[in-house]
C-alpha cells in the first residue's frame, strides 16, 4: 500500500477534511430548506447562483479557520475539551467573516432564520463528528507497516527525531534486521527480527507495507534481489532519510550529501515567480494591515505608556537576507531602551530585558507586524527562513553545514520551521531549526506558502509565539 501524503496532509487528515465537508453540506441544505430564502429575482439560475455562493461562503471559511486552528492535524496534543475550545475559535472567525459578508451585501445570506442558528447547528455537528472520530482512532487511519533493515546509527534517526507517540501514529514498525557494518545503537523499543525465511517471503507473510532502508554500510549488504521482489509486489522501498523528511517535515543535515545543493531544480532567480511572488505578498500584506491597524496604534500607545513618551517605539537591526546581502528589519521595540548595552546577544525565552508589554506582543507576535515595510519594498517574504542576525549567521555558518544554503531563498515573516519548531535561541536550536528551514527550501511552492500562513493563525490565535 502506497502512501501519498502532500506535507503534513494524507490520508487520515484528508478523511477528516471531507466527512467536515459532509457534515457542513448536510447542514447548510436543511437550514437552507427550513429557511424559505426570498429572493427577488425568481429565475431559476440567479437562484442557484445565490444558494451555490452562500454554501461556498459558509463552508470554505469554516474549513480554513478549521485547518487555522491546527484541526486537521492528526498529531496535535490536545484533550476533547482543548479540541471543543479549538473549534469554537474556528468557528466564532467563520461566523464573524460571515456577518461581515452579509454586511457587504445581503443577498448572500438573506434568510428568515437567523445566521448564528445554522453556525450554532453546525458547530454542534462538527463536535459530535469530532468526537466519534477521536474515540475511534481516525488518526491511525491508514496505519503501515514498516520493516527496518539496519540498526545503527543512521536507523537511530527515527528514534531521534520522532519521540513521541503522536510522531508515529502513521505507521508501526514491526522490527529491524541487523546487517554487517551497523554501528549498533541500542533501542528496546524496536524488536530485533532473526530471519529463518529468506527477507522477501518475510515481508511478504507479515503484510509489511513499507521498507525503510538504514544500512550504516550498504556495499556488499544490501539485499539487492529481496529488494526488486518487493517492488515488483508493490510494497514500498525508501531510504530512511526520505522516510523521515515524508514523516517529520525535515532534513536530517547531518546525513545528506552536497548533492541534496547543487542538485536542487529549484532556482530564486526565476524574475516572473518573484514578481508574482511579490504582488501576493504586497496583496496579503494590505489585507493584514488593513485588520491590524487598531493593533497597531493600541501596541504603540502600550509602549509609549510604559517606558514614557520619549521613549522609542519602533527598534531597527540589522539581518541577512537573499544572497548574504545584509538589510535592516523594523520591529516593535519588546526590550528595555539600553539592552544592549553590553553587546549584541541573542534573547532567550525568560529573558529579563523583555518588557511588560513586550512579553504580549512576542507571544502574539504582534512585535513583528513593522516588518510588513520590509516585505512591500521586497527584501523579505511572508514566508521563509527566519533571518538572522549577521554576527550570528557567520557563527552559524561556521558550525553547522549547509547553514548558508537558507539565503538562497528571501527570509520570511514566519516559516515552516516556526509552525515545527518551537522557539530556539541557541546553536543547537539553530541547527534543529534548519532542518525545516532546508525542507522548505527544497518543496517551497506558493500552495506550501499559503498552507503555512493559515497555519501560522494557530501560533498567533493561540500565544505560541516566543
Amino acid at each position: 500500500m502506497r502512501k501519498s501524503k502532500f506535507h503534513d496532509l494524507n490520508i487520515s487528515s484528508a478523511t477528516l477534511i471531507f466527512t467536515d465537508l459532509i457534515v457542513l453540506s448536510v447542514v447548510f441544505y436543511f437550514f437552507h430548506k427550513i429557511s424559505n430564502a426570498s429572493i427577488s429575482n425568481n429565475q431559476e439560475v440567479m437562484k442557484y447562483l445565490v444558494i451555490t455562493t452562500q454554501y461556498i461562503f459558509f463552508t470554505m471559511p469554516t474549513q480554513l479557520t478549521i485547518l487555522a486552528v491546527g484541526l486537521y492535524n492528526e498529531k496535535i496534543r490536545e484533550n476533547f475539551n482543548g479540541i471543543i475550545v479549538r473549534l469554537s475559535v474556528a468557528f466564532l472567525l467563520s461566523y464573524l467573516f460571515s456577518l461581515t459578508l452579509s454586511l457587504i451585501s445581503s443577498s448572500i445570506y438573506f434568510s428568515s432564520q437567523p445566521i448564528e442558528l445554522l453556525y450554532i447547528t453546525a458547530f454542534t455537528a462538527i463536535v459530535v463528528t469530532r468526537f466519534i472520530a477521536v474515540s475511534c482512532k481516525y488518526e491511525h487511519m491508514g496505519k503501515r507497516r514498516i520493516l527496518l533493515l539496519g540498526h545503527g546509527k543512521r536507523a537511530n534517526l527515527i528514534s531521534s527525531t520522532m519521540r513521541r507517540a503522536t510522531d508515529r501514529v502513521n505507521f508501526e514498525i514491526v522490527g529491524y534486521v541487523k546487517f554487517a557494518g551497523d554501528n549498533v545503537v541500542d533501542d528496546r523499543n524496536i524488536k530485533q527480527i532473526n530471519l529463518s525465511v529468506p527477507l522477501e517471503k518475510y515481508i511478504i507473510e507479515e503484510n509489511i507495507d513499507e521498507v525503510v532502508i538504514a544500512l550504516d554500510e550498504r556495499r556488499n549488504n544490501l539485499p539487492s534481489e529481496s529488494l526488486f521482489y518487493c517492488k515488483l509486489h508493490d510494497i514500498q522501498i525508501t531510504d530512511v532519510i526520505d522516510f523521515i523528511e515524508r514523516e517529520t517535515g525535515q532534513i536530517a543535515v547531518n546525513h545528506i550529501y552536497p548533492s541534496f545543493i547543487l542538485y536542487n531544480k529549484k532556482s530564486s532567480d526565476n524574475w516572473v515567480f518573484n514578481f508574482f511572488k511579490w504582488i501576493f505578498n504586497s496583496f496579503i500584506g494590505l489585507i493584514i494591515l488593513s485588520v491590524t491597524w487598531p493593533i497597531i496604534i493600541l501596541t504603540i500607545i502600550c509602549i509609549k505608556i510604559e517606558d514614557g513618551l520619549r521613549a522609542p517605539v519602533f527598534y531597527t537591526q540589522k539581518r541577512v537576507g537573499l544572497k548574504g546581502k545584509v538589510f535592516s528589519i523594523c520591529k516593535f521595540r519588546s526590550m528595555v531602551v539600553d539592552a544592549e548595552l553590553s553587546g549584541e546577544q541573542m534573547s532567550g525565552k525568560s529573558d529579563s530585558r523583555i518588557t511588560r508589554v513586550g512579553r504580549i506582543i512576542r507571544k502574539y507576535r504582534i512585535d513583528e507586524l513593522p516588518q510588513l515595510f520590509n516585505i512591500f519594498i521586497g527584501n523579505m517574504s511572508f514566508v521563509g527562513p527566519r533571518p538572522e542576525r549577521p554576527q550570528f549567521t557567520k557563527q552559524f555558518e561556521d558550525s553547522i553545514p549547509f547553514y548558508s544554503h537558507r539565503h538562497n531563498v528571501k527570509p520570511g515573516l514566519t516559516g515552516w520551521a516556526q509552525l515545527k519548531y518551537p522557539y530556539g535561541d541557541g546553536l543547537n536550536d539553530a541547527r534543529e531549526k534548519l532542518k525545516f528551514d532546508l525542507y522548505y527550501i527544497k518543496h517551497r511552492s506558493l500552495i506550501l506558502d499559503i498552507l503555512i500562513l493559515i497555519r501560522t493563525s494557530e501560533i498567533v490565535i493561540f500565544g505560541k509565539g516566543r
